[in-house]
């Protein structure tokens, strides 16, 4: 764990927070708490928002930690500058940030690679609709492909309502994806460093867990310990390093699933920039191992310094 005796090393730290995605309010909270904790903890760490600076500006910092979330930010174009301007930073690189972002492809991956995930068919407009439920059945989650938090997400439970489900998602996105739905229980394993985090459960009332319950319901429980098995708790964290490796994610995120009623385990995607609000799963995982907010956040700096979480 880094000390308070050598936070010098990390020089001067540009927090990336805000952007111009669909996410933005969601990323100036995260960037808040993580500028706060490393303050605390004596970085010289500051607040850096592209969508109001040039991002030039960022040649005067040592080292950047990306809380940008969504596109802009996550999806392998900051990830990129940075890599042209020589300056380290959090995360995921170039590749498998744009590949973690773009939910079909990573689905492309999984399938690729033997991992479980719910079968899916890609939206267009003016296609038959009718053939995608004929093979897919019902009920829908439909999925802008390019969004985070749940954003332009619904359920679609008739036929007909396929229609304005993928005009919904097609809002935010040109890529929609319709995936067969799985019944069950939903759980979302953090990753730090090469190892998993303990899992945590999420329980809403609601269809899904969708943005109003991951950041505006106080009525959505998060259960840690899971309530898993220990046996099933360690496949699930496999599976989920597993399919965070597939796609080429390193350092830190989150991967999502579901378990269905016969115990059986289905990836949904990965997160390569996690919320960092008070509502967020990440710091609530790091918690439940032993790691404060502030723990959290200089072990995910540090692995700029080539260290291990």
């Amino acid at each position: 764990m880094t000390t308070q005796m050598d936070v010098k090393k990390f020089g001067k730290v540009a927090v990336l927070l805000g952007g111009t995605a669909a996410e933005r309010p969601i990323s100036l909270i995260s960037g808040k708490a993580v500028l706060e904790a490393l303050q605390g903890a004596g970085v010289d760490a500051q607040a850096f928002d592209p969508a109001e600076r040039p991002v030039t500006e960022l040649a005067q910092f040592d080292r950047a930690f990306i809380v940008l979330h969504g596109r802009g930010g996550e999806d392998g174009t900051m990830q990129g500058l940075l890599e042209w301007m020589q300056i380290p930073y959090t995360g995921s690189g170039v590749l498998a940030s744009a590949l973690g972002m773009d939910k079909a492809r990573t689905k492309q991956v999984w399938i690729g690679c033997g991992l479980p995930t719910p079968k899916y068919a890609r939206l267009s407009a003016g296609m038959d609709f009718s053939k995608v439920v004929a093979d897919l059945g019902l009920p829908l989650m439909i999925k802008p492909s390019h969004e985070g938090s749940s954003i332009g997400m619904c359920k679609v439970e008739k036929a007909d309502e396929l229609a304005q489900g993928y005009a919904n998602a097609a809002a935010y996105d040109s890529e929609v994806i319709a995936e067969r739905w799985v019944t069950g229980s939903e759980y979302t394993v953090s990753i730090l460093g090469e190892r998993a985090l303990p899992v945590i459960r999420m329980k809403t009332d609601r269809n899904f867990y969708d943005f109003e319950a991951k950041y505006q319901s106080n009525d959505t429980q998060y259960l840690c310990p899971c309530g898993l098995s220990a046996e099933q708790e360690k496949e699930l964290q496999a599976i989920a390093l597993e399919a965070f490796t597939a796609v080429g994610a390193t350092g830190w995120g989150r991967v999502d699933a579901m378990m269905d009623g016969d115990g059986n385990f289905w990836l949904l995607e990965v997160n390569t920039v996690p919320g960092m609000t008070d509502h967020s799963l990440v710091p609530m995982a790091a918690k439940a191992a032993g790691l404060s907010f502030s723990d959290l956040v200089l072990a995910i700096l540090a692995q700029t310094l080539g260290e291990k979480a």
